[in-house]
Protein backbone atom coordinates (compact mmCIF):
# COMPACT_ATOMS: atom_id res chain seq x y z
CA UNK A 1 0.00 0.00 0.00
CA UNK A 2 1.35 3.46 -0.90
CA UNK A 3 0.97 6.11 1.79
CA UNK A 4 2.67 9.37 0.88
CA UNK A 5 6.10 8.35 -0.38
CA UNK A 6 6.17 5.10 1.60
CA UNK A 7 5.44 1.64 0.25
CA UNK A 8 3.95 -0.26 3.18
CA UNK A 9 3.50 -3.98 3.65
CA UNK A 10 -0.07 -4.35 4.94
CA UNK A 11 -0.21 -8.13 4.64
CA UNK A 12 -0.88 -8.32 8.40
CA UNK A 13 -4.35 -7.01 7.60
CA UNK A 14 -4.93 -10.60 6.55
CA UNK A 15 -7.02 -10.35 3.38
CA UNK A 16 -6.42 -10.41 -0.34
CA UNK A 17 -8.02 -7.64 -2.39
CA UNK A 18 -10.59 -9.96 -3.88
CA UNK A 19 -14.37 -10.33 -4.15
CA UNK A 20 -15.09 -10.77 -0.44
CA UNK A 21 -12.79 -7.88 0.47
CA UNK A 22 -14.60 -5.40 -1.78
CA UNK A 23 -18.05 -6.78 -0.98
CA UNK A 24 -17.50 -6.26 2.76
CA UNK A 25 -16.35 -2.63 2.52
CA UNK A 26 -12.75 -3.75 2.62
CA UNK A 27 -11.25 -0.42 1.58
CA UNK A 28 -12.84 1.35 4.55
CA UNK A 29 -11.84 -1.46 6.91
CA UNK A 30 -8.28 -1.37 5.62
CA UNK A 31 -8.14 2.40 6.13
CA UNK A 32 -9.27 2.02 9.74
CA UNK A 33 -6.81 -0.80 10.34
CA UNK A 34 -3.98 1.24 8.86
CA UNK A 35 -4.69 4.19 11.15
CA UNK A 36 -4.16 1.89 14.10
CA UNK A 37 -1.28 -0.19 12.73
CA UNK A 38 0.73 1.99 10.38
CA UNK A 39 3.76 2.18 12.67
CA UNK A 40 3.97 -1.61 12.68
CA UNK A 41 3.87 -1.97 8.90
CA UNK A 42 7.29 -2.67 7.35
CA UNK A 43 8.30 -0.75 4.26
CA UNK A 44 8.80 -2.52 0.93
CA UNK A 45 11.99 -2.31 -1.10
CA UNK A 46 11.07 -0.59 -4.36
CA UNK A 47 13.12 -3.13 -6.30
CA UNK A 48 10.70 -5.88 -5.24
CA UNK A 49 8.29 -7.37 -7.77
CA UNK A 50 4.86 -5.75 -7.66
CA UNK A 51 1.89 -7.96 -8.28
CA UNK A 52 -1.48 -6.78 -9.60
CA UNK A 53 -3.23 -4.46 -7.13
CA UNK A 54 -6.15 -6.89 -6.80
CA UNK A 55 -6.40 -10.67 -6.77
CA UNK A 56 -7.49 -12.36 -9.99
CA UNK A 57 -11.01 -11.10 -10.77
CA UNK A 58 -13.93 -13.24 -11.87
CA UNK A 59 -13.79 -11.51 -15.27
CA UNK A 60 -11.98 -8.82 -17.22
CA UNK A 61 -14.48 -6.94 -19.38
CA UNK A 62 -13.01 -4.73 -22.11
CA UNK A 63 -14.35 -2.07 -24.42
CA UNK A 64 -13.23 -1.78 -28.03
CA UNK A 65 -13.00 1.29 -30.25
CA UNK A 66 -13.96 3.76 -27.50
CA UNK A 67 -11.77 6.56 -28.87
CA UNK A 68 -12.88 7.91 -32.24
CA UNK A 69 -9.32 8.37 -33.55
CA UNK A 70 -8.46 4.77 -32.66
CA UNK A 71 -11.48 3.43 -34.56
CA UNK A 72 -10.50 5.54 -37.55
CA UNK A 73 -6.83 4.51 -37.54
CA UNK A 74 -7.79 0.82 -37.72
CA UNK A 75 -10.32 1.37 -40.49
CA UNK A 76 -13.25 0.41 -38.26
CA UNK A 77 -16.67 1.96 -38.05
CA UNK A 78 -17.21 4.34 -35.15
CA UNK A 79 -19.55 2.35 -32.86
CA UNK A 80 -23.00 3.55 -31.93
CA UNK A 81 -22.99 1.31 -28.83
CA UNK A 82 -20.03 0.10 -26.75
CA UNK A 83 -18.13 -2.84 -28.24
CA UNK A 84 -17.72 -5.39 -25.44
CA UNK A 85 -15.37 -8.37 -25.19
CA UNK A 86 -13.69 -10.43 -22.48
CA UNK A 87 -10.12 -11.32 -21.64
CA UNK A 88 -9.39 -14.62 -19.90
CA UNK A 89 -8.42 -14.14 -16.26
CA UNK A 90 -5.33 -16.29 -16.86
CA UNK A 91 -3.95 -13.29 -18.78
CA UNK A 92 -3.79 -11.33 -15.49
CA UNK A 93 -0.27 -10.20 -14.55
CA UNK A 94 1.71 -7.72 -12.52
CA UNK A 95 2.48 -4.30 -13.98
CA UNK A 96 6.18 -4.93 -14.56
CA UNK A 97 6.11 -8.63 -15.39
CA UNK A 98 7.74 -9.83 -18.59
CA UNK A 99 5.23 -10.80 -21.29
CA UNK A 100 5.96 -13.88 -23.42
CA UNK A 101 4.77 -13.74 -27.01
CA UNK A 102 2.19 -16.42 -27.84
CA UNK A 103 3.52 -19.28 -29.93
CA UNK A 104 3.26 -18.44 -33.59
CA UNK A 105 2.60 -14.76 -32.91
CA UNK A 106 3.51 -12.27 -35.64
CA UNK A 107 1.18 -9.38 -34.80
CA UNK A 108 1.44 -8.65 -31.07
CA UNK A 109 0.21 -5.14 -30.26
CA UNK A 110 -0.10 -2.74 -27.32
CA UNK A 111 -3.05 -0.75 -25.89
CA UNK A 112 -2.79 1.57 -22.88
CA UNK A 113 -6.13 1.81 -21.07
CA UNK A 114 -7.87 3.12 -17.98
CA UNK A 115 -9.28 0.20 -15.98
CA UNK A 116 -12.13 0.44 -13.49
CA UNK A 117 -12.27 -1.97 -10.54
CA UNK A 118 -15.84 -2.67 -9.47
CA UNK A 119 -16.55 -2.46 -5.74
CA UNK A 120 -20.05 -3.97 -5.42
CA UNK A 121 -22.33 -6.45 -7.10
CA UNK A 122 -23.52 -4.47 -10.12
CA UNK A 123 -26.60 -5.37 -12.15
CA UNK A 124 -28.93 -3.14 -14.17
CA UNK A 125 -27.41 0.01 -12.68
CA UNK A 126 -28.57 3.37 -14.07
CA UNK A 127 -25.90 5.77 -15.28
CA UNK A 128 -26.62 8.32 -12.56
CA UNK A 129 -25.74 5.75 -9.87
CA UNK A 130 -22.94 3.93 -11.67
CA UNK A 131 -20.04 5.68 -9.94
CA UNK A 132 -21.32 4.41 -6.57
CA UNK A 133 -20.14 0.98 -7.70
CA UNK A 134 -16.52 1.93 -8.40
CA UNK A 135 -13.82 0.78 -5.98
CA UNK A 136 -11.02 2.47 -7.90
CA UNK A 137 -9.00 2.92 -11.06
CA UNK A 138 -5.84 1.30 -12.42
CA UNK A 139 -3.49 1.28 -15.38
CA UNK A 140 -3.99 -1.59 -17.85
CA UNK A 141 -2.18 -2.69 -21.00
CA UNK A 142 -4.67 -4.58 -23.17
CA UNK A 143 -2.16 -6.61 -25.16
CA UNK A 144 -3.54 -8.02 -28.40
CA UNK A 145 -2.42 -10.54 -31.00
CA UNK A 146 -4.07 -9.03 -34.07
CA UNK A 147 -3.94 -12.13 -36.29
CA UNK A 148 -5.62 -14.22 -33.61
CA UNK A 149 -8.07 -11.41 -32.87
CA UNK A 150 -9.11 -10.51 -36.41
CA UNK A 151 -8.09 -13.30 -38.79
CA UNK A 152 -8.81 -16.52 -36.87
CA UNK A 153 -12.59 -16.79 -36.79
CA UNK A 154 -13.64 -13.35 -35.65
CA UNK A 155 -13.56 -13.99 -31.90
CA UNK A 156 -11.58 -11.20 -30.25
CA UNK A 157 -11.03 -13.14 -27.04
CA UNK A 158 -8.47 -15.40 -28.79
CA UNK A 159 -6.24 -12.45 -29.54
CA UNK A 160 -6.64 -10.91 -26.10
CA UNK A 161 -6.15 -13.73 -23.63
CA UNK A 162 -2.59 -15.07 -23.87
CA UNK A 163 -0.63 -15.39 -20.64
CA UNK A 164 0.53 -11.97 -19.46
CA UNK A 165 -1.80 -10.06 -21.79
CA UNK A 166 -3.55 -8.18 -18.94
CA UNK A 167 -0.91 -6.52 -16.74
CA UNK A 168 -2.69 -4.30 -14.19
CA UNK A 169 -1.29 -1.68 -11.85
CA UNK A 170 1.01 -0.70 -10.19
CA UNK A 171 -1.73 0.62 -7.90
CA UNK A 172 -5.45 0.78 -7.31
CA UNK A 173 -6.38 4.43 -6.80
CA UNK A 174 -9.65 5.24 -5.07
CA UNK A 175 -12.17 7.51 -6.81
CA UNK A 176 -11.56 10.46 -4.48
CA UNK A 177 -7.93 10.64 -5.65
CA UNK A 178 -8.41 11.08 -9.43
CA UNK A 179 -10.83 12.54 -11.97
CA UNK A 180 -11.44 9.77 -14.49
CA UNK A 181 -12.81 12.32 -16.95
CA UNK A 182 -9.44 14.04 -17.45
CA UNK A 183 -6.46 11.70 -17.20
CA UNK A 184 -3.48 11.78 -19.54
CA UNK A 185 -2.45 8.34 -20.75
CA UNK A 186 0.64 7.40 -22.75
CA UNK A 187 2.67 4.45 -24.01
CA UNK A 188 6.21 4.09 -25.36
CA UNK A 189 7.89 1.23 -27.21
CA UNK A 190 11.67 1.14 -26.86
CA UNK A 191 11.57 4.73 -25.63
CA UNK A 192 9.56 6.06 -28.58
CA UNK A 193 6.15 7.57 -27.82
CA UNK A 194 3.40 5.61 -29.54
CA UNK A 195 0.25 6.66 -27.69
CA UNK A 196 -0.53 9.98 -26.00
CA UNK A 197 -4.10 11.03 -25.28
CA UNK A 198 -6.58 11.85 -22.54
CA UNK A 199 -9.61 10.03 -21.15
CA UNK A 200 -11.75 13.06 -22.01
CA UNK A 201 -11.74 11.75 -25.60
CA UNK A 202 -13.68 8.59 -24.71
CA UNK A 203 -16.90 8.31 -26.67
CA UNK A 204 -18.58 6.32 -23.86
CA UNK A 205 -17.52 7.46 -20.40
CA UNK A 206 -17.15 5.39 -17.25
CA UNK A 207 -20.74 5.71 -15.93
CA UNK A 208 -22.13 4.92 -19.37
CA UNK A 209 -19.97 1.81 -19.68
CA UNK A 210 -20.74 0.47 -16.21
CA UNK A 211 -24.46 0.93 -16.76
CA UNK A 212 -24.38 -0.51 -20.28
CA UNK A 213 -22.38 -3.64 -19.46
CA UNK A 214 -24.45 -4.30 -16.33
CA UNK A 215 -27.48 -4.83 -18.57
CA UNK A 216 -25.84 -7.88 -20.11
CA UNK A 217 -23.87 -9.40 -17.24
CA UNK A 218 -23.49 -9.01 -13.50
CA UNK A 219 -20.27 -7.49 -12.25
CA UNK A 220 -18.96 -9.06 -9.06
CA UNK A 221 -16.89 -7.06 -6.58
CA UNK A 222 -13.29 -6.97 -7.76
CA UNK A 223 -14.14 -7.37 -11.46
CA UNK A 224 -12.24 -5.24 -13.96
CA UNK A 225 -13.74 -3.05 -16.68
CA UNK A 226 -11.13 -1.73 -19.14
CA UNK A 227 -12.36 1.30 -21.01
CA UNK A 228 -10.60 1.19 -24.38
CA UNK A 229 -7.43 2.56 -25.93
CA UNK A 230 -6.66 5.75 -27.85
CA UNK A 231 -4.95 6.02 -31.22
CA UNK A 232 -1.35 4.98 -31.75
CA UNK A 233 -1.54 1.18 -31.66
CA UNK A 234 0.76 -0.81 -33.90
CA UNK A 235 -2.09 -1.94 -36.12
CA UNK A 236 -2.89 1.69 -36.93
CA UNK A 237 0.50 2.47 -38.45
CA UNK A 238 1.02 2.28 -42.20
CA UNK A 239 2.57 -0.19 -42.54
CA UNK A 240 1.64 -1.76 -39.18
CA UNK A 241 4.30 -2.08 -36.48
CA UNK A 242 4.17 -5.06 -34.14
CA UNK A 243 6.13 -6.13 -31.09
CA UNK A 244 9.06 -8.51 -31.17
CA UNK A 245 11.15 -10.27 -28.51
CA UNK A 246 13.34 -7.84 -26.60
CA UNK A 247 11.05 -4.84 -27.05
CA UNK A 248 10.32 -2.82 -23.91
CA UNK A 249 6.87 -1.30 -23.44
CA UNK A 250 6.42 1.54 -20.94
CA UNK A 251 3.05 3.10 -20.16
CA UNK A 252 1.33 5.29 -17.63
CA UNK A 253 -1.72 7.28 -16.64
CA UNK A 254 -1.53 10.52 -14.71
CA UNK A 255 -2.24 9.77 -11.06
CA UNK A 256 -2.24 5.99 -11.54
CA UNK A 257 1.48 5.37 -11.93
CA UNK A 258 3.49 3.73 -14.67
CA UNK A 259 4.46 0.22 -15.71
CA UNK A 260 7.16 -1.43 -17.81
CA UNK A 261 7.05 -4.77 -19.59
CA UNK A 262 9.70 -6.62 -21.59
CA UNK A 263 8.53 -8.83 -24.45
CA UNK A 264 9.96 -12.34 -24.31
CA UNK A 265 10.20 -15.01 -27.01
CA UNK A 266 7.37 -17.56 -27.07
CA UNK A 267 7.52 -20.01 -24.19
Amino acid sequence: MIVGDAWLDVSAFGEDYAEEFFASDGLARLSTWLTENRDRCPTIDRSARIGPPIRRPSKIVCIGRNYRAHAQETGSDVPTEPVVFLKATTAFAGPNDDVPMPRGSKKMDWEVELAVVIGKLTKYVPEERALDYVAGYALHNDYSEREYQLERGGQWVKGKSADGFAPLGPMLVTPDEVDFRNLDLWLKVNGEMRQSSNTSYMMFDVPTLISYVSRFMTFLPGDVLSTGTPEGVGLGHKPPIFLKPGDVVELGINGLGSAKQKILPPG
